[in-house]
């Protein structure tokens, strides 16, 4: 563990700063530890099972296959997310499980995991170890094994490890075509970006110290919003919301008219997008306004898909990263998750 020292502010036990500087090099690893990782036969779709920093992942790895497949003039696949106890009707066929747990143990996924194999059902796991990997030993069950960097690491940040190692599982099972290179790529650019990163995240946290952040974007980055509110969740403990336009401008929006000095709203906007979105985010910051709510829209930068999620969510990390310094709040643990859990197992 890199000592504490080096963090600029005292509630940072961990270095949750080193590690967000240092997830860029997460990628190459990921598709290190699943390049050999296949599971057979031949799929239709892919269902994914996973709670929290271990979910989200596959949120990101659904819309950059989305976005390839459209680029080349290939049909989509079909990809799901499950956030239950229990199999649904979708895992059946041809279908390819993949089970994503960062400490193995999550309890939803492993009830899963287990329905899985009773079923015989194609499946593939990706873990640090834990309860996971013992099953999946057991059982023969493909198995990607994620490394943990530390006691204090947490799952939201193993985003790159999960992310690569997917799209290398997916890629072995012809699921989508291998553009690790493209990736690897951007990915050096991005620990060049870091300090910036850092300062833009600063000024954000500045804006919104003492609110309640909402965090909207298009439909496409819908998910991208909602990673932003997870961070700042889990990072800053600090409530936060998500939603996306145009479907906001025809509900939410009115309920912003009172109250709304509460809260500040941080706009996604994709220069790619209809230019009738852009002009939405413009008006809409201004009627805002009108009505005492403080907001801010960031462009997602980046050439590609990939690189757009990911300047943007280390942009979230340092933004929410120092929203925990605002808060007088150590940003790693996330104790009220401990707590349930063990209250559940009580």
């Amino acid at each position: 563990m890199v000592n504490a020292v080096n963090s600029p502010h005292k509630f940072d036990k961990s270095n949750l700063r080193q590690v967000i500087i240092d997830a860029p090099k997460q990628f190459a690893v990921g598709f290190d530890i699943a390049g050999d990782v296949k599971v057979e036969g031949e799929f239709e779709r892919v269902v994914f099972f996973g709670e929290g920093g271990s979910a989200f992942p596959a949120s990101f790895v659904r819309i950059l296959i989305a976005d390839k497949r459209y680029l080349s003039g290939q049909l989509p696949i079909k990809f799901m997310q499950n956030y239950t106890y229990n199999l649904t009707p979708d895992s059946f066929g041809n279908t390819l499980n993949v089970f994503c747990s960062y400490s193995g143990n999550t309890e939803e996924t492993i009830s899963t995991l287990r329905q899985a194999i009773e079923k015989k059902l194609p499946a593939v796991a990706i873990s640090s170890g834990g309860q996971v990997e013992q099953i999946c030993r057991q059982s023969d069950i493909p198995f990607v094994k994620l490394p943990m960097p530390s006691e204090s690491f947490q799952p939201r940040m193993g985003t790159g490890y999960f992310v690569a190692a997917m799209l290398a599982v997916l890629e072995n099972a012809r699921l989508t075509s291998d553009f690790s290179d493209e990736i690897l790529e951007s990915a050096t650019g991005f620990g060049e970006k870091m300090e910036g990163f850092e300062k833009k995240g600063l000024e954000s946290a500045l804006k919104i110290a003492g609110k309640t952040p909402l965090v909207w974007a298009n439909q496409m980055y819908h998910e991208l919003a909602r990673v932003w509110t997870i961070k700042f969740n889990e990072h800053a403990k600090n409530p936060a919301f998500w939603n996306y336009f145009s479907e906001l401008n025809h509900n939410l929006m009115v309920g912003m008219s009172h109250l709304g000095e509460g809260y500040f709203v941080i706009m996604l906007k994709d220069p790619a997008d209809d230019p009738r979105n852009h002009k939405r985010y413009e008006v809409t910051a201004g009627i805002l306004r009108e009505v005492g709510v403080e907001s801010e829209i960031l462009e997602l930068e980046g050439e590609t898909v990939f690189e757009k999620l990911f300047n943007s969510i280390y942009l979230a990390d340092f933004a929410a990263y120092y929203l925990a310094e605002k808060n007088q709040v150590d940003p790693t643990p996330v104790v009220m998750v401990e707590e349930l859990k063990k209250r559940l197992k009580g």
